[in-house]
């Protein structure tokens, strides 16, 4: 039986197994082909030969060990870089397991390479005031103007991803019905609901783009092709510059459309939406993650403690909740 070459092995890893049969998404396919890329490099350098030298063989787990490390102290990256980096070698080499058995050892021995613990990364977000502000005093005359507008009043609403509001397309809009549906990771959908003020935003939006098709980009660039994520990015960073400055600390990230992410679950959570709600809302995969906003919100611990407090008379708290007595629980029970 003929083994099969890297060439061959790398071309129905990305082809067959994770285009084809787990159906990843492009962002994903991406990042692990450019983990792919790093790697081979790093071994064609040790090894002093050309990429389409290598050999099977060469893939050695002790080679992963080494490239992880090269990667923090050469290339100086995070730790959760070097960690996605490891995942997507682990995911290559259970895949080189299983079509060439004589790898099987190797690919055990880099299943064991254990991840580094990192704490998670600051949650960063704004008040609602302060994206109210930023919202009123955004530019009304311009090219660009409602589209701005109209983007940033999205993200908040929503609490979009990047990548989802720069795939979002016409047909994806109900505006009659006030809703959206977005296409997420794990190429999962989910509708969310749309306030009045976004949704006229939106319609006049499209009004002044004259779309004609059902499949054309909601937000557009100025060659009326769909803003790319960095085009996005770039349109957040220069209406905030003002709002980065007044928040700007050591450690401090710089806002981006994910703070506006992140805004609107802060927001939600202290509207008093329930976890699972703003779970679905924001297409979390796991309650852990949206549970993280209720550990960071420092007004909702606030509440949390005003709502406990002992009172000097023993008399009602004016933060008492509402189902205290019998009428009040079933007035709220009716409002449901």
């Amino acid at each position: 039986m003929k083994t099969l070459g890297l060439g061959a092995v790398l071309y129905t890893y990305f082809e067959d197994n994770l285009i084809a049969q787990k159906g990843l998404s492009s962002a994903t396919v991406r990042s692990y082909r450019d983990a792919l890329q790093l790697f081979l490099k790093f071994v064609a350098a040790q090894r002093r030969c050309r990429l389409t030298r290598l050999r099977l063989s060469d893939l050695t787990a002790e080679r992963v060990r080494e490239f992880l490390n090269a990667l923090e102290i050469e290339r100086d990256n995070h730790i959760r870089s070097r960690n996605q980096r490891l995942t997507a070698l682990r995911s290559f080499f259970d895949y080189l397991a299983f079509q060439v058995p004589e790898m099987w050892a190797q690919a055990e021995q880099v299943t064991r390479i254990p991840g580094k613990r990192v704490p998670p990364p600051r949650t960063f977000y704004l008040e609602r005031d302060e994206i109210e502000t930023l919202l009123v005093n955004m530019p009304v005359r311009g090219a660009n103007a409602l589209r701005d507008r109209t983007l940033l009043l999205f993200l908040y609403n929503t609490g979009a991803r990047v990548q989802e509001v720069a795939d979002l397309q016409t047909v994806n809009l109900e505006l009659d019905h006030r809703r959206v549906h977005l296409h997420g990771k794990g190429d999962k959908w989910r509708a969310c609901p749309l306030w009045n003020q976004t949704v006229t935003s939106l319609k006049e939006l499209l009004d002044q783009q004259r779309v004609g098709s059902e499949t054309r980009p909601v937000f557009l660039s100025q060659r009326k092709q769909a803003l790319t994520r960095f085009g996005i990015y770039k349109i957040v960073r220069r209406h905030t510059r003002e709002l980065n400055e007044q928040h700007k600390l050591p450690d401090q990230p710089s806002i981006s459309p994910h703070t506006f992410r992140h805004s609107a679950a802060f927001s939600l959570l202290e509207s008093g939406v329930e976890v699972n709600v703003i779970r679905a809302w924001l297409g979390h995969v796991s309650l852990e993650t949206t549970n993280r906003y209720a550990e960071i919100s420092i007004s909702m611990k606030e509440k949390a403690l005003q709502a406990c407090e002992l009172t000097q008379d023993g008399g009602k708290r004016p933060n008492d909740i509402i189902w205290r007595d019998d009428l009040a629980l079933l007035n709220w029970l009716q409002s449901l």
